[in-house]
């Protein structure tokens, strides 16, 4: 085969590549759509292939079960989400931990308005039959979220230890959480792993407050209720 068949062979199977990824990503938006108009139940394979003009068979050679296109959704959704609130919390120095949690919080936020049906499939209710892989993408991609306020609570942690209970053991955990925060961040101590709940439940709630439309018809400025939220978390760690 000559030089010209190999770049030819290359430049064809790229774009083959290009193509499979493009109906990969109409098959995961026509899922959110889906999801976003009769929720995470009406995600159906067979719905997308018949929107797309395809049929079931060349659908599934994308996502063999809905499960499959479920995990790849959730995955996806994570890392978004991930790479949104470590780029905010990175723009902030580490030397400042109180600043660099209201970034994170505020990065929560922004994301979760911006892409509302995401937030509500990686933090609502469980799918109907939906069963993630175990120690698979979505636990992974999920645990990166995770691991990183923990982490950002920690820097904190000196700080806030004397304002918080010390009688938190490992024991008052969850097991699995345990193992996670105790493979990835060794040195935290328990009742540091519990304040990281505590910050998330804080951060977490007025987001999801908004985003399922309870707090408009009592706020008239969602943001700045949420940023004298995050102020006064930072103050009851000692941070500012």
């Amino acid at each position: 085969m000559s030089k010209g068949d190999n770049e030819s062979g290359a430049s064809v199977l790229s774009r083959r590549e290009r193509l499979r990824a493009e109906a990969s990503r109409e098959i995961q938006a026509i899922a959110l759509r889906q999801m976003a108009d009769a929720g995470p139940g009406a995600i159906s394979l067979r719905g997308i292939a018949r929107e797309m003009g395809m049929t079931p068979r060349a659908i599934y050679s994308y996502f063999p079960t809905r499960d499959d296109l479920i995990t790849a959704l959730i995955s996806g959704i994570a890392t978004s989400l991930a790479d949104a609130l470590e780029t905010a919390t990175n723009a902030v120095p580490e030397t400042d931990p109180g600043g660099r949690l209201v970034a994170w919080g505020q990065a929560l936020r922004e994301w979760a308005l911006a892409h509302p049906e995401r937030f509500r499939l990686f933090y609502g209710h469980p799918i109907p039959g939906y069963q993630p892989p175990e120690d698979g993408p979505v636990d992974r991609t999920a645990r990166r979220v995770c691991r990183e306020l923990t982490r950002l609570v920690a820097a904190a942690w000196l700080d806030a230890r004397h304002r918080q209970p010390q009688e938190t053991s490992w024991s008052d955990l969850h097991p699995d959480y345990v193992a996670k925060i105790r493979k990835d961040l060794p040195d935290v101590p328990p009742a540091a792993a519990a304040l990281a709940l505590r910050v998330w439940g804080r951060m977490h709630g007025l987001v999801a407050l908004e985003i399922d439309g309870h707090i408009h018809p009592v706020a008239r400025n969602p943001a700045a209720l949420h940023h004298a939220e995050m102020l006064d978390l930072v103050r009851s760690l000692g941070l500012a």
